[in-house]
């Protein structure tokens, strides 16, 4: 059955057009407006609440926590420090991914985990033998995400306290309204942003709080749609979308090492402890490395043009991401495909990533992506280039 969400009295009435979209067993909004284009807009220009409650949520605790966490990720977690976040895959024994999320180090001997998919039993089967403790904390803990070049304004309307020592990827404790809460630098749309981490019976006064203190700055809601736009732009992946889970890949193909999504970087062969899939991961660098890679992908405008044009129509690119697989060729063959794409309304063109071949990931390789206009197949000119697509200064500074 799927459920509400902490903030549901607040944003059920917000969502005036009934768009609704199951998110891991939530309901959540894909926009609130008559169009998203408004939301993204305070995304990119403003301010604006994200309900991200839906994210599987953990609180690892115990002498041995950070034992188990570094049995579980890719990364060093003996290297997180209290106050820090990271963002980090973890795989099954055969170097290939289940999910990626983050890890906040509470204090000495507590993490707060998120992930897409449950990952509850995954936990409890890589605690055996380690004193630690996994509570889930995805139905009592609410999340809101609060994005965009005047968020920090808006936090500090809110706090009474300056934030702009808060630095990229920390965390500390904060109260708003009498709440206690914790809040991270952190995000899903390459902005300034932060996430709050709420007990879910503060839910709706926190809402009000930040709504309150906000309207100064033109905070507004903002849907799924205008999220999936802004990550893409930012070159963050999704799951499901641009790579199966290990856990629902139903054959080889489907299944992805760190280094086929662009994650390779958040891997440590080297660190002291051994964590599930090192073996596999070495064994895939030694053998030359992965031979798929993600890109970011630009594509010809002239080529949209022309295969519009040749119906009789001018180009008329939809406002919201797509998310189907569409073929990418090279060298008359079929090399890859692209994973999700969109018109990006800051950059004024249309960005798609893509998982293709090794040999076509060095940037300015040119590949052709099918596009079907009125039923009619073609392809347009798709070059790679550097990702993020997106990456303004403000979000580290």
């Amino acid at each position: 059955m799927t459920l509400g969400s902490p903030f549901d009295a607040r944003t059920r009435p917000l969502n005036a057009k009934r768009q609704w979209r199951e998110w891991a067993g939530s309901f959540a909004a894909s926009a609130y407006a008559a169009s998203h284009d408004i939301e993204y807009n305070a995304i990119r220009n403003a301010a604006a609440l994200i309900d991200v409650s839906p994210l599987f949520k953990y609180l690892v605790s115990g002498p041995d926590a950070v034992a188990l966490v570094d049995r579980v990720i890719t990364r060093d977690a003996a290297r997180i420090r209290v106050g820090q976040v990271i963002y980090t895959p973890w795989c099954d024994e055969y170097g290939k991914v289940v999910d990626d999320g983050t890890v906040a180090r509470l204090d000495e001997t507590s993490f707060r985990w998120t992930a897409a998919d449950p990952q509850l039993r995954w936990l409890r089967l890589n605690a055996r033998g380690l004193d630690v403790a996994i509570e889930e904390i995805t139905d009592s803990t609410a999340a809101l995400a609060l994005q965009g070049p005047l968020s920090r304004a808006v936090l500090e309307a809110a706090t009474g306290e300056t934030w702009s020592d808060l630095r990229y990827y920390r965390r500390r404790a904060a109260r708003i309204a009498g709440m206690d809460l914790d809040v991270s630098r952190t995000g899903y749309t390459g902005d300034l942003g932060y996430e709050l981490w709420v007990d879910a019976g503060d839910a709706t006064r926190l809402w009000d709080a930040l709504m309150e203190a906000g309207a100064a700055f033109a905070v507004r809601a903002a849907g799924m749609l205008a999220l999936d736009v802004a990550r893409l732009e930012a070159g963050l992946i999704l799951l499901e979308v641009d790579y199966t889970s290990a856990r629902h890949a139903l054959i080889p193909e489907q299944s992805y090492s760190p280094y086929e999504i662009g994650l390779g970087r958040l891997v440590d062969l080297d660190k002291p402890a051994r964590f599930v899939g090192r073996a596999a991961l070495r064994r895939e660098i030694d053998a030359g490395g992965a031979r798929r890679r993600l890109v970011g992908l630009e594509l010809d405008w002239e080529d949209l043009d022309a295969l519009y044009a040749a119906q009789g129509l001018s180009p008329v690119l939809s406002a919201a991401a797509w998310r189907e697989h569409v073929p990418l060729y090279a060298s008359g063959r079929q090399i890859g495909r692209a994973t999700s794409g969109t018109w990006s309304p800051i950059l004024k063109k249309s960005i798609a990533l893509g998982s293709v071949e090794a040999a076509y990931e060095p940037v300015g390789s040119r590949l052709r992506l099918e596009w079907t206009v009125e039923g009619r197949r073609g392809r347009v000119g798709a070059r790679v280039v550097p990702l993020p697509f997106f990456d303004p200064p403000r979000k580290r500074a």
